[in-house]
């Protein structure tokens, strides 16, 4: 049993990034976490994580191990969970997740999981815009949006790249934008969680532009569809751009300026990371998005 609890551990401290902060949430202190990391690092004969300036971070064998270990410990829960109906985890999670994300990446980590855990039901509500946890009674909360809220545990998975696109046809007519201040003179096509004021980054630094929206919506396929019939510019998640700039519909505007980053993380209330199961489901997310996001996987 040894064994399991350091593998609960070291996924602990993987998500949480600190062995303080994996002591807290087990009710224990850092120095017992220390060590089930190093018992574990000396089975697997390698150092699974390091200090940077940036913090405790994991090796490249960590960041291996971490996928394979919750892996097992899944594994390992579905069997011990297969036994007696006492033993097995048994709660309901409420989790908001957006919808593209939850359509196109997300649904089959919640159906892996209930798989591994059947005495879980999941009830998942597809929400694009933030919420507050706490307030809306959720479990666990996924999104991009830099928001954040008191008594709300974070927890970060991974970079959601953007890109400004827009069709050909759109240009036939009108000149290509040179600088991000000629975006206000066009049809803006808007994400309505994240509003009509965007940002780029170029040589000289950031510049944050209001546009005008002709067209808005909650789902960023939609604004991806209506780019490619030439309603106008759209700036939205990279992966869904893919297809279309590979076939020609969308074209990449201003490519020498940066759109930042948006950066995925599960909030979930502090008085429910004791829940066995809402930290199953985290380690199983953070595998899922590390080190390798899940629209960049083969």
């Amino acid at each position: 049993m040894d064994f399991i609890v350091n593998l609960r551990t070291f996924l602990a401290v993987a998500r949480l990034g600190s062995f303080s902060a994996a002591a807290r949430e087990a009710g224990t202190v850092p120095s017992v976490v220390s060590k089930r990391v190093s018992q574990l690092e000396h089975m697997c004969r390698a150092q699974l994580f390091e200090r940077s300036t940036r913090g405790l971070e994991l090796t490249s064998v960590g960041r291996t191990c971490q996928q394979k270990f919750s892996e097992l410990l899944s594994e390992i829960e579905a069997t011990i969970q297969a036994g007696p109906a006492r033993s097995r985890l048994s709660e309901q999670l409420r989790i908001k997740c957006p919808t593209t994300m939850s359509i196109m990446h997300f649904s089959d980590i919640f159906c892996d999981f209930q798989l591994a855990h059947p005495g879980v039901r999941i009830d998942l509500n597809l929400v694009d815009r933030s919420v507050n946890p706490v307030e809306e009674g959720y479990d666990i909360a996924i999104g991009a949006l830099p928001a954040t809220y008191p008594q709300v545990h974070e927890t970060a998975l991974c970079s959601l790249p953007r890109k400004l696109v827009a069709a050909p046809s759109y240009f036939e007519e009108r000149p290509m934008p040179k600088h991000p201040s000629d975006l206000n003179r066009l049809d803006g096509l808007v994400f309505r969680a994240s509003g009509s004021t965007w940002s780029l980054i170029g040589p000289a630094g950031e510049v944050a532009v209001e546009v005008n929206a002709v067209f808005s919506a909650t789902d960023t396929r939609i604004l991806r569809h209506a780019a490619e019939r030439g309603l106008g510019v759209a700036l939205i998640a990279e992966p869904l751009t893919r297809e279309g700039l590979a076939s020609g519909r969308l074209i990449e505007l201003l490519p020498e300026w940066r759109v930042p980053d948006l950066y995925l993380k599960a909030m979930v209330p502090e008085r429910r990371m004791q829940s066995r199961a809402v930290r199953l489901l985290l380690d199983a997310l953070v595998a899922a998005t590390q080190p390798v996001a899940p629209w960049d996987r083969a």
